[in-house]
Order: C-alpha cells, then sequence, then structure tokens
C-alpha cells in the first residue's frame, strides 16, 4: 500500500515540487518501504524519535524537522537535521546559531508563518514575518531559504486557499526584496488533505503522512 501511494504521489507532482513523508509516530519499517518507493526526504516532528529513527535508517535521505522545536533541544536538532522548517523567535535563531557554529555546520531554516494567526499556534503572524526575517538575518550559521506554514483545521481544502496565497504573496516580496542576498527558494505547504491546493497556490515543498502510510490508530505505535 505504501509503494502504491508513494507512487501515485510523485506521479502526480510537478517537476519542481518535493514530497516530505511525515513520519511522525510511524514504524521505521513503513518509512523504509517510502524511501524505496522514492521518497527522498522525511520530517519529523520530535527530536528523540527523529535521533531513534535515523540511527536505523542514516542519512541516505534528507531529514527536515517540522515540529516545533524548543530552544532547549536546539544543539541536538543541529546535528540530526538538514533543514529546520520551524524557525519562529529570534531566541531560537540565536540559539540555533550558536549551536551551529560548534559544528561548523550552517544550518537551512523556513520562517514558519501562523498563517490563521492562531495564538495557541506557533508560528509568526504573517505581518510580522518581513520584520522578523530582518531580525534573524544576522546570524550567519543560519541559511534563510524561504517559508512554511500549517494552515488551520477546516474541512474543506478549498478553505485553506486564501491562507496559502496570502503565505505565498509574503513569500514573493521578500524574494523581490532581497534578490541574491538570499538563497530564497522553499515554500512548505500543504498535507495530505490540502497539497494539491497548495501546489496551485505555489508550494514547491508538500508535507504528507496519511495520504502515504494510511490513517494511525487511536494508539502510538511503538516506531522501531
Amino acid at each position: 500500500m505504501i509503494k502504491d501511494n508513494v507512487e501515485k504521489i510523485l506521479k502526480e507532482l510537478p517537476q519542481e515540487v518535493l514530497l516530505v513523508a511525515a513520519t511522525k509516530k510511524r514504524a521505521v519499517q513503513e518509512i523504509q518501504e517510502a524511501i524505496c518507493a522514492g521518497v527522498g526526504a522525511v520530517g519529523e516532528n520530535y527530536i528523540q524519535e527523529a535521533e531513534k529513527k535515523q540511527l536505523v535508517i542514516g542519512r541516505k535521505v534528507k531529514w527536515h524537522l517540522i515540529g516545533h522545536l524548543q530552544k532547549n533541544k536546539a544543539k541536538h536538532a543541529v546535528k540530526i537535521f538538514d533543514i529546520i522548517e520551524t524557525l519562529d523567535s529570534v531566541e531560537l535563531a540565536e540559539v540555533l546559531d550558536k549551536e551551529c557554529k560548534k559544528i561548523n555546520k550552517v544550518m537551512p531554516v523556513l520562517i514558519e508563518v501562523n498563517c490563521a494567526r492562531e495564538p495557541q499556534k506557533s508560528g509568526v503572524f504573517p505581518e510580522k514575518v518581513e520584520e522578523f526575517l530582518k531580525e534573524v538575518i544576522k546570524f550567519d550559521s543560519l541559511k534563510l531559504t524561504g517559508l512554511m506554514t500549517m494552515g488551520p483545521f477546516l474541512e474543506n481544502p478549498q478553505n485553506l486557499r486564501p491562507f496559502f496565497s496570502e503565505t505565498k504573496g509574503i513569500f514573493d516580496r521578500i524574494k523581490n526584496s532581497y534578490g541574491d542576498r538570499l538563497q530564497w527558494k522553499y515554500l512548505s505547504m500543504g498535507m495530505s488533505d490540502s497539497y494539491r491546493v497548495a501546489i496551485e497556490e505555489g508550494a514547491n515543498i508538500i508535507r504528507i503522512g496519511t495520504a502515504i502510510f494510511g490513517p494511525r490508530g487511536e494508539e502510538d505505535k511503538d516506531y522501531l
């Protein structure tokens, strides 16, 4: 099933769109099946879970952090991940920069946009993104490469279109303003139920879990 799902999704994606398999609480065997089917990047939400899986899977795929990152986990995150999609505070940027310098690494990061302006969720409000970028661009061990957004939970994916469109507008303004000063190229939007809408609105990274692996059970499975 996983192999068929991955191949079906990859066939319909435009060439420039990267499929990231969202693998939270998924077993290593499932992830390996997805990788064999053509997945080249996995997205993890939690540091400890990613560490354990990476010991088995290795670095044959790119590892994306797609969950909220606490500052006290930054030291581990910069060693595990190839890109962090959830930069949402100057304080986190400062800690990441410090930890990257310790291991002589430049970490690609995406600014997480709270496109629905939901106070209970992480991310920078849309109207604050450009101001936020000006504050974090000074950290030279972070490579700012784009934006990521989640969108609110809505039954009809079409209703997410305005949120994705607004995020794409911010992405374009920054790209036009900074030009070659930034390697500004990634717009991560859309999940299993909304990735088609997200691609239509400009996404070139999509994060898909259920459409690859099927629904998770009520009980979290042992992922090793």
